[in-house]
């Protein structure tokens, strides 16, 4: 599998005759699986037109700090929220002088402020602009800033000179690039998740739902994420933030939960049901207002269906992960979940302890498969979503 599968990653084109070789740049980090977006500078507009990297990217290319069609006018946030790695290429003296010294007078010198994504530069100037002091010094600078500079080669240039400048192969660029993303055994899986609490209506007003927040389920997104996986995130009622480089799936109830995911189930290769699906709804919905007229009221359940044990019963199931949120015989019932739904994992979270567990930023877990018994003591919700798939893995991929 590819490093950069669901990586996304900036290139910056600033103003070099180098900046014919972008698009080849653009494609090569595709071949890896990467997500490209471009940033165009105007010295860059002088050699290469933003139709030709918007055609190989796929995307729009960018060029104004000052755009008016981004969201409250901050296109330098968004990109920089988006990026995982910038690479700047080729880069200018100017550019790196600009960067080096923290200004933002442009679109990619303001999203390179803005943003804390790995930071690779590849310089392409003539050969007395490279070895100056002031371009060595500016270079150091970054250095110290842990940006990764991309040493340019060395030939004949554009000028006549014969020497160190000439912008690095697109090959190497994109393979170093490549190489500082960890491949993991995650790395292009298909990964559907389940997270939230659903919302089962007794009239317009009223609903029977629960206390789960979301944020145990969208630390497994996000590390999967991390991981490389190609994630598809179904959920409900949440008080988390979306990631969003997961495809996301908004659902309300329990019906709509199973319903998109047997929709999403085809060729996953691994579901992770975390969300708390209510087990039952009301019999008889109410169009209008109950009215409290101080008699007694009679509600009528009934079961929703079981997600996590009708994917367990599919001819071609994924590796099933389910999670069991008890409050006593916690071990006993979460081992007869494990057996009952036919499923490879099960999450045993104790849901009586209010120190961890529902709407808290902690948790404390145990990892339970057939063979399995390990207790992941408590931490935060983020770490212990990281040991969770780090056992997985070891038992399963």
């Amino acid at each position: 599998m590819n490093n950069l599968t669901n990586k996304h990653i900036i290139i910056g084109v600033s103003g070099s005759i180098s900046a014919y070789k972008a698009p080849d740049i653009v494609r090569r980090l595709q071949d890896f699986d990467a997500k490209v977006k471009v940033i165009l500078t105007k010295g860059g507009a002088k050699f290469i037109t933003k139709w030709s990297l918007q055609s190989i990217s796929k995307n729009k290319v960018y060029h104004n700090l000052w755009d008016e069609d981004a969201e409250f006018g901050m296109r330098h946030i968004e990109l920089a929220r988006w990026a995982d790695a910038i690479l700047i290429a080729p880069a200018s003296a100017n550019t790196i002088t600009n960067i080096s010294i923290g200004k933002a007078n442009d679109l990619l010198s303001s999203v390179v402020l803005a943003s804390d994504a790995l930071l690779f530069i590849a310089p392409a100037m003539n050969l007395k602009m490279y070895q100056s002091h002031a371009l060595q010094n500016n270079l150091s600078i970054l250095i110290n800033r842990h940006a990764i500079i991309i040493k340019p080669g060395s030939g004949e240039q554009v000028c006549g000179d014969i020497g160190m400048g000439k912008l690095a192969e697109p090959s190497s660029i994109a393979k170093q690039v490549f190489q500082q993303f960890i491949s993991t055994k995650l790395t292009g899986k298909k990964v559907l998740i389940t997270l939230g609490s659903t919302i089962e209506a007794i009239d317009p007003i009223r609903f029977i739902s629960n206390h789960s927040s979301g944020k145990m389920g969208m630390e497994l997104v996000n590390t999967c994420i991390e991981s490389g996986a190609l994630v598809t995130c179904i959920y409900g009622n949440i008080t988390t933030t979306l990631n969003t480089k997961s495809n996301n799936i908004s659902i309300v109830n329990a019906q709509q939960m199973y319903d998109k995911v047997m929709d999403n189930i085809t060729n996953q290769d691994i579901f992770i049901a975390c969300a708390a699906v209510s087990d039952f709804s009301a019999k008889n919905t109410k169009n209008q207002k109950i009215k409290n007229d101080r008699r007694n009221l009679t509600l009528e359940l009934i079961p929703n269906k079981d997600i996590l044990a009708d994917v367990c019963k599919l001819k071609e199931k994924p590796i099933c992960m389910g999670f069991a949120a008890e409050t006593q015989n916690m071990l006993k019932n979460a081992k007869n979940k494990l057996k009952n739904k036919g499923c490879d994992v099960i999450i045993l979270n104790d849901v009586s302890n209010a120190n961890f567990g529902f709407n808290t930023d902690e948790n404390e877990v145990t990892f339970l498969s057939k063979n399995l018994n390990k207790k992941i003591a408590k931490s935060s919700k983020k770490k212990v979503a990281k040991k969770i798939l780090e056992i997985f893995i070891k038992e399963y991929l």
